[in-house]
């Protein structure tokens, strides 16, 4: 019985207007909204394409784009500092949902 080991390097990376897609060496496939990097969300179709493994292949570089992504932080769901900032500003949906049970 072979037993797979996990590789969390990266083996390939897809860079959509709206989606960034990591294949890793072994097999898995991981999908997050772009927009979660705003450096990568403002960058062109060519900036986004030309990637560059470092870290072993434990992460990915946009040299055009001063962007660095880690497996690790992929793995674990974490968005980019500049992205959780801009949510922390964002004004809560609960505050608007309570007005309108308040009304009803």
């Amino acid at each position: 019985m072979t037993t797979l080991i996990p590789d969390p390097r990266v083996k390939d990376v897809k860079v959509t207007a709206t989606m960034l897609t990591v294949e890793l060496l072994d097999g898995r496939v991981l999908s997050v909204p772009v927009q979660w990097y705003p450096r990568l969300a403002r960058g062109s179709l060519k900036q986004r394409n030309q990637w560059e493994l470092c870290a072993a292949g434990g992460g990915i570089h946009w040299p055009d784009l001063d962007e660095d992504l880690s497996t690790e932080g992929l793995l674990a769901g974490r968005p980019s500092p500049e992205f959780r900032r801009k949510l922390s500003k964002a004004k809560p949906v609960a505050k608007k949902t309570e007005k309108l049970k308040a009304t009803a």
